[in-house]
């Protein structure tokens, strides 16, 4: 599969859809997540397969989009729907420990049940982060109804890699209840992950750094998916509106110091499209350290394996082109083995 250089690297975007979480996201009206047009299939023995194909030495497993807070004003099931799937992905990972870590699922906007799960998923789950969506039932990260739970992430110092969902802004005057989308596609339909996905990242990313999150809670280490969505383009835009809604520094000011926080808080996945152009935009907010804020993801199952072996030909061509050799391999390897004290 793919006539790339086999350049060993770490996984740190992929999915994981085991039997028990299939069939809660399956009861709960989830069979085609996001307008997709099935829930793939996956096994720990396909995906230790394609790990050997591309020399990946290993994969952090994620529950993706829908996550496991599956329907609104249900805490109860939610809190017990990700405590089963944090212990499924847990028992994955200690069956193959060689090849497995997790980041594991929080049952936002839940945040009672939240607090309970960091402390399970990390002190007996082993979980090495957490993983969580960029609005949870029309809650974007960022909000102050979260600050309890970030509190808490930050005395942990805790690693959160943050994935898109579909878009739940919530409407004014409805008493809480988000905008209502389509569980399954219509013919036409064009799925959420095309690029809805991309734009609520990038106002769940914006939210944290115009709430002030980023800054009030200096010991989470973000992972924003997707080589940074939207949010390359618009970060000046987003800086500049800030200081007309109150911002006390200027436009200038703002722009220099969200762009640090991307630099020093930030890492930026590579799964998807990232060459041959969305690339130039981020390492452009980066810097000249920007290999230093990238890592390795392929997003499988949900992108599938022979086009995951294909954009890892196409990336390995692009990561020549723009990194020397020890740069190359700090985005495949050093910079994930940093973050989760490989190293």
């Amino acid at each position: 599969m793919g006539s790339y250089q086999r350049h060993p690297r770490i996984d740190m975007h992929c999915h994981a859809v085991p039997p028990g979480y299939r069939q809660y996201a399956i009861d709960n009206g989830h069979s085609n997540p996001d307008g997709m047009p099935a829930m793939p299939k996956w096994t720990p023995k396909s995906h230790i397969s394609l790990m050997q194909t591309l020399n990946i030495t290993r994969s952090i497993l994620s529950i993706t989009s829908p996550g496991t807070h599956l329907t609104p004003d249900t805490s109860s099931s939610a809190a017990t729907g990700t405590r089963q799937t944090n212990e499924e992905l847990s028992a994955v990972c200690k069956s193959h420990p060689q090849h497995f870590s997790f980041f594991a699922s929080l049952p936002l906007p839940d945040v009672s049940s939240s607090l309970l799960e960091i402390d399970h998923a990390l002190d007996v789950l082993d979980a090495v982060g957490f993983a969580v969506l960029s609005n949870a039932h029309g809650v974007y990260l960022g909000d102050p109804r979260l600050d309890s739970v970030f509190d808490k992430l930050n005395a942990r110092k805790a690693i959160l890699f943050i994935h898109p969902t579909t878009c739940n802004i919530l409407q004014d005057g409805d008493d809480g209840q988000p905008v209502p989308v389509a569980v399954k596609p219509q013919l036409g339909d064009h799925p959420r992950p095309m690029m809805e996905f991309m734009f609520d990242e990038t106002r769940a990313i914006a939210n944290l750094l115009l709430s002030g999150t980023v800054e009030k809670y200096p010991h989470i280490t973000y992972i924003m998916s997707h080589c940074g969505c939207t949010l390359p383009p618009i970060i000046d835009r987003i800086a500049g509106f800030a200081t007309l809604l109150g911002k006390k520094t200027g436009a200038q000011d703002t722009r220099e110091e969200y762009k640090q926080l991307l630099r020093s808080r930030f890492y930026f996945d590579l799964a998807g499209f990232p060459f041959p152009d969305q690339i130039h935009g981020l390492l452009r907010v980066l810097g000249d350290k920007g290999h230093e804020r990238l890592v390795y993801g392929t997003d499988y199952p949900f992108t599938p394996g022979g086009l995951v072996a294909s954009l890892a030909d196409e990336l390995d061509r692009g990561c020549d082109e723009l990194f020397g050799r020890e740069d190359r391999e700090r985005v495949y390897v050093g910079n994930a083995e940093w973050l989760l004290g490989l190293d």
